[in-house]
């Protein structure tokens, strides 16, 4: 806060994790977990990170690198770390849930889209714990299942005839059951119906054991409460769902089996001095998001309406006064230089817009 303005406390921790690159200087600005720590701690700054999100119930993460062979040699790492975001997951567990921030005056993708879509991820399991191989020859390929105290069970995938490559994957019932929960309550919270999306027509078993669970978990848990708000919840094979979300208006949540957000290419840039227009919505509305989420949690009603009025000053900022960085003003169709500001001039603009907001507020 500036000025005179009281300060307005908020009770509980919450749990930082910085991040890489550009979004990392937007992250100062706004406001150590980035890739060179990682590496200097092998990695167990992550799961330091987790444990502490873990006890106090809320964190806030900036975006990070997944090191491939040519970061590895940019930064002299140890080694091909892992991505940071599958091991806090695999931690965690839970649902990622990703929600669009809509601004009237920004066109939108699919112009029928009226109300937002939410997309939730399964954050467990699948690909982030998956096992995987290069096949240097022929071979044949089995998944081995041996029960506790029992007899392996052997089953043949593939027979190769050359080189190729292979992977197993796995998720478990209490994690499914956890992503139905997440998800269900999501819907609930919002007022929209939710649709679970699969390949269950190839993946019979594995994809149909979501189905199955999210089915169960539905009918003894949550129809009563979902018939009450008038919503609704179905199973969607995923090219219908696809279909369905470009013919829709939007306004509901779809639940999915399991991006990179560094800005790599403007972080070239401020390094070399140069002007960046990079947007950081997104970046202020995770730490705004778990401010409410704290507020919540520590009943400190103040900090909840000040984290929303933050998040009212970032899109009035861009829908009232036309101030907005330079992928926002090119998709209004602007290009001139005169239609876009520096990262720096859109925080400044905020946080004008930001202290009327309060004023308002009386906080």
């Amino acid at each position: 806060m500036t000025g005179s303005r009281r300060k307005i406390k908020v009770k509980n921790p919450v749990v930082e994790l910085d991040g890489d690159e550009m979004t990392r200087i937007i992250w100062q600005d706004i406001k150590d977990k980035g890739l060179e720590y990682r590496d200097q701690t092998n990695d167990q700054v992550t799961i330091d990170s987790a444990e502490a999100i873990k006890k106090y119930g809320v964190g806030v993460k900036c975006a990070t690198i997944t090191p491939d062979e040519a970061r590895v040699e940019e930064f002299k790492l140890k080694q091909m770390w892992l991505s940071p975001n599958g091991t806090i997951r695999n931690i965690l567990g839970g649902t990622v849930f990703r929600e669009p921030i809509v601004i009237p005056r920004i066109p939108r993708l699919v112009p029928g889209w009226k109300k937002p879509i939410i997309i939730g991820r399964h954050a467990f399991g699948d690909q982030y714990r998956a096992k995987d191989l290069v096949v240097p020859g022929p071979g044949t390929l089995e998944l081995v299942y041996t029960p506790k105290g029992g007899q392996p069970e052997h089953i043949k995938v593939f027979d190769f005839e050359g080189g190729g490559v292979a992977m197993s994957q796995y998720n478990t019932d209490d994690s499914i059951a956890g992503f139905a929960h997440a998800s269900f309550k999501l819907a609930l919270l919002k007022e929209m119906p939710l649709y679970m999306s699969t390949k269950n027509t190839i993946l019979k078993k594995y994809d149909g054991r979501f189905k199955d669970i999210f089915q169960e978990i539905f009918e003894a848990n949550y129809k009563k409460d979902f018939d009450a708000k008038g919503i609704w919840y179905e199973h969607r094979l995923i090219d219908d769902m696809v279909a369905q979300m470009i013919k829709s208006d939007g306004g509901f949540v779809i639940a999915m089996k399991t991006a990179h957000g560094t800005v790599t290419r403007h972080y070239r840039e401020y390094q070399k001095g140069n002007e960046t227009s990079t947007n950081p919505i997104a970046s202020i509305f995770a730490w705004t998001r778990g401010l409410i989420r704290r507020g919540q949690l520590d009943n400190t009603p103040d900090v909840v309406v000040w984290a929303e009025q933050l998040e009212r000053a970032c899109i009035d900022v861009v829908d009232e006064d036309g101030v907005m960085t330079k992928d926002l003003a090119l998709a209004c169709g602007r290009k001139d230089r005169a239609a876009w500001v520096t990262t720096r001039e859109y925080l400044e603009a905020v946080e004008r817009r930001l202290q009327k907001n309060l004023a308002n507020a009386k906080l």
